[in-house]
């Protein structure tokens, strides 16, 4: 899964003992273990008073992946997760009309990835989503301004998900299709920067590589038609702005949306052109297998050459009944 890098604004020499904090001399490796997670446990708890809270999140958010179980700690330490809430709320009121500051957006986004840290975690991620608690994110991901501080909310927040959707899990998929997760991707996929549209895009491919995704964006021509508007469109784009690892997660979904009899039959009409002849050649040149995903997905489609329909005709008799 692609790994987000969180917006940190500067601190602190490293509380976790500095760059050799990671390869600890074998002589000294328990007691410096030990220091490491008394400093994380304390600043932890420090999450929980308002006064200290910013500077924990700044140091937690930067060395979580220096603690291997921060999250257990962070989910059933007294107050934590409360006030990680209480972080992420506290900016619904700036995001229409959209105010957000870059201060407001890098605190938040370094309490989100300490929200990312307990949806990676075996331990603590089906608490995690039982609790419900991708739903304070979505009003992120549905917000439309393209300025650095919502674009570092609305990545943060696609990095959450993509933790969860990382493990296949039909559990996951099923509680996010719930959740209408799909056209908040979609609504990313339009009009957010290169890496976010990565992101999403590849949140909806885990979800369509699951059964259970694939027959939900398969079962109506509505469905269907709204992600291969967005992935054309995306398609259309990378024409004039190529990006090879965008690229590889849409051909991937084309070629799992392929599998489907009713989706294969609409996309042997719908395909986009430049997935067909030699447009993307140069982009996909050092990539071997994203090469071979696109000849599975003519392959599987029968197309051998550029149609005369229109992009866009056959998606509703195809799928409807």
């Amino acid at each position: 899964m692609l790994t987000v890098n969180l917006p940190q604004s500067p601190s602190m020499n490293s509380l976790f003992g500095g760059p050799s904090a990671s390869n600890p001399t074998v002589a000294g490796a328990p007691a410096h273990k030990d220091r490491k997670m008394a400093t994380a446990e304390h600043l932890v708890i420090d999450l929980s008073n308002p006064d200290l809270r910013e500077n924990a999140l700044l140091e937690l958010s930067k060395n979580k992946e220096l603690f291997q179980d921060l999250a257990p700690f962070v989910w059933n330490s007294f107050g934590t997760i409360a006030a990680l809430i209480q972080e992420t709320v506290s900016i619904y009121p700036v995001l229409s009309p959209p105010n957000l500051t870059p201060a407001q957006s890098n605190r938040v986004c370094n309490a989100l990835a300490l929200l990312q840290c307990v949806a990676s975690h075996p331990d603590t991620r089906m608490l995690f989503l039982n609790a419900h608690m991708p739903l304070y994110l979505y009003p992120f991901l549905n917000t439309t301004s393209k300025s650095r501080p919502f674009e570092y909310l609305r990545l943060t927040s696609l990095g959450v998900i993509g933790a969860l959707v990382k493990v296949d899990d039909t559990e996951v998929i099923s509680f996010l299709l719930s959740t209408e997760i799909i056209p908040l991707c979609l609504r990313t996929m339009e009009m957010g920067s290169e890496l976010s549209k990565t992101v999403a895009t590849f949140i909806v491919q885990k979800i369509l590589l699951d059964d259970v995704g694939l027959d939900y964006i398969c079962t109506t021509a509505e469905r269907f038609f709204a992600v291969g508007r967005v992935l054309g469109n995306m398609v259309a784009a990378l024409a004039e702005q190529p990006s090879s690892r965008l690229l590889k997660h849409i051909i991937r979904c084309y070629l799992r949306l392929s599998d489907n009899p009713r989706a294969g039959d609409a996309l042997r009409s719908c395909l986009p052109d430049m997935l067909r002849d030699a447009s993307f050649s140069s982009c996909l040149r050092e990539d071997q297998t994203t090469r071979r995903w696109l000849q599975q997905l003519l392959h599987n489609v029968g197309v051998s050459r550029v149609p005369t329909l229109q992009a866009g005709a056959g998606f509703d008799h195809m799928l409807v009944n």
